[in-house]
């Protein structure tokens, strides 16, 4: 990406790197682009997993939407025209008390309603305890360093979660900061997806 300005201060200043890439992520003018090939890839690498429970999110500011690809994948399950056990995806809910995300079963046509930040969330749906967990990315570095939107809630999450789930970053190529280094409170992902493909991986 291009940037007017120093990059060391913006790694100073993250909420500064966070407005300019969501604006970035809003105006690519290849968006669409990018998430159709974002979608193959997904598809692609959640062939490779053994997972039944996923946790997801719902997409907002220009993010990527990977529900498309979730529910085919729940086609190949025992409620499809796979074998073996019944795939499900969870959507997060906010404990408002402990700023932490639980996931409740989300499928097409699910009762929804608006949380604290109007985001919609499943109404009335099972809790799920995922395994496999997408992670939204406003921006990434190197070695699994997510940038979110500055709340803590997935790392809140993840440091409560036993076992931890298998972390998936999702993001548009776009927003890779070669220097963007971690906070002694993020948890780095285990994998990282755009719509170039797997752009790192931890050694299982």
């Amino acid at each position: 990406m291009t940037l007017p300005f120093d990059p060391l201060n913006l790694q100073r200043d993250k909420a500064q790197l966070r407005r300019v890439l969501q604006a970035e992520r809003q105006a690519l003018p290849d968006r669409l682009e990018r998430a159709v090939q974002l979608q193959g890839v997904l598809r692609v690498w959640l062939a490779t997993r053994e997972d039944v429970t996923v946790g997801a999110y719902w997409p907002i500011k220009g993010e990527f939407d990977p529900l498309p690809a979730l529910h085919r994948w729940t086609e190949g399950s025992g409620h499809g025209t796979g074998d073996g056990p019944p795939r499900r995806i969870g959507l997060p809910v906010m404990n408002r008390e402990t700023r932490q995300l639980r996931f409740h079963q989300w499928y097409p046509g699910c009762p929804m309603e608006p949380d604290a930040y109007d985001i919609p969330k499943p109404q009335g749906t099972d809790l799920l305890l995922p395994t496999l967990l997408l992670v939204p990315c406003v921006g990434f570095g190197p070695k699994g360093v997510r940038l979110g939107y500055g709340g803590g809630f997935y790392d809140r999450t993840l440091a409560a979660l036993s076992p931890r789930p298998f972390t998936v970053g999702i993001g548009y190529a776009h927003g890779f900061i070669p220097w963007l280094e971690a906070e002694p409170h993020d948890i780095p992902l285990d994998v990282m997806l755009t719509e170039d493909g797997v752009q790192w991986a931890r050694d299982e």
